[in-house]
């Protein structure tokens, strides 16, 4: 096979100022989890570990759309873990109820992005 121009082999592995915007992403979305309170910070910690054990591929956080009973079973994980801290006693209810949802749905809103760029490049 001719080739009418020469491609060097490192042109097709995709375009490399992709991985620099990522990763100049996260570091911004890690400067900003720098500012949370306290208590949202340990909130966003336990959505984290959470979300990574169902990170996986075929994982339920990746289906088209996500189930509401898997949504809420998620947050109520993060919400056993983090009701023996004091800190989080401290609050009314509803309102650390509504902080551990944002929270969790943020960090899988995140996920999916993350997912669906990378699968964008390696379609390309």
């Amino acid at each position: 096979m001719l080739y009418q121009e020469f491609y060097p082999f490192y042109a097709a592995q995709g375009n490399p100022g992709f991985y620099n915007e990522e990763r100049e992403q996260e570091r911004e979305f890690d400067l900003m989890k720098s500012y949370y309170p306290d208590t949202a910070r340990k909130i966003q910690e336990k959505a984290e570990a959470q979300c990574q054990l169902l990170d996986y591929e075929g994982s339920r956080l990746y289906d088209e759309c996500p189930d509401r009973f898997m949504l809420y079973h998620i947050c109520s994980q993060v919400k056993e873990e983090i009701s023996s801290d004091t800190s989080a006693q401290e609050m009314p209810g509803s309102f650390l109820d509504d902080l551990i949802e944002v929270l969790v749905y943020q960090e899988i809103s995140r996920r999916r992005c993350r997912r669906r760029r990378c699968r964008q490049c390696r379609v390309l």
